[in-house]
């Protein structure tokens, strides 16, 4: 790993769908397992790049608090007025990426995966997407993307900051082109954007068991099954939370 990669997590979504329980804070820090999905995202980055960055918008003062108490603080991309979009937040980032290729992953995606395979012959030249066998929601035929991309240079230099995203400035015209590598990825990947997928992202990190976060209380009997019991938050004796996540007074059901 060395800086001549650059490094950046995308972590300025509003998480609308994700809501009621991005009422309580931001996407990117509502924890999977036993982390925040921001630092899962920053564990995978750092396996291929040392240098990295974040961008940041909704939230933004909890996401620079917790980012700023890491070991290895990253460069902070601060999109104060308005998020950019996927585009426009490596376009902002222009000059910090100061020419170099760049790894892009989204901070939604839980995905337990060593991306310096993903980097090895890589020609530098054309886009690199990561994905998933995906028939039914698939964006490349049945291949779906899973929230990682290698952008060389070439692709980044002429992004601007306005709201963007990276399919319609860059990719689209990498794939008319036959420019676009489509990488398939045969792990686990679940994009945690419905309160459904975002208990399954926790339920295959823990295997199936139920997963409770450091500080929270389960009362004697209660029946804790297909769930998620967010740290600090509490359980009462007796009481029945089965697909379910509990997230300090807010439950939210869910129901396939």
């Amino acid at each position: 790993m060395a800086d001549s990669l650059a490094g950046v997590v995308l972590a300025a979504g509003a998480g609308a769908r994700l809501f009621p329980l991005t009422r309580l804070r931001p996407k990117a820090l509502c924890p999977v397992g036993d982390r925040p999905l921001v630092d899962h995202a920053l564990a995978r980055v750092r396996t291929a790049t040392t240098s990295v960055a974040v961008n940041l918008h909704h939230g933004l003062d909890a996401m620079r608090d917790h980012l700023g108490e890491a070991a290895d603080v990253p460069h902070l991309s601060i999109e104060r007025d308005r998020a950019r979009g996927t585009a426009g937040a490596l376009g902002l980032l222009r000059g910090w990426i100061d020419g170099r290729p760049t790894v892009v992953t989204n901070a939604d995606a839980w995905l337990p995966a060593d991306l310096a395979g993903l980097v090895d012959g890589w020609d530098g030249e054309r886009v690199r997407l990561l994905c998933v066998e995906d028939a039914a929601r698939g964006d490349f035929g049945t291949l779906r993307y899973c929230g990682v991309a290698l952008m060389p240079w070439s692709e980044v230099r002429d992004l601007g900051p306005e709201p963007a995203g990276l399919y319609e400035r860059s990719w689209a015209r990498s794939e008319a082109e036959g420019r676009l590598d489509l990488v398939r990825h045969d792990g686990d990947f679940v994009d945690c954007g419905t309160p459904a997928d975002y208990l399954a992202a926790n339920l295959a990190w823990s295997g199936g068991e139920p997963v409770v976060g450091e500080g929270a209380e389960v009362g004697e009997g209660a029946d804790v099954r297909r769930a998620v019991v967010w740290p600090g938050s509490r359980v009462a004796p007796g009481e029945v939370l089965v697909d379910a996540i509990r997230a300090e007074r807010l439950t939210v059901l869910v129901r396939n």
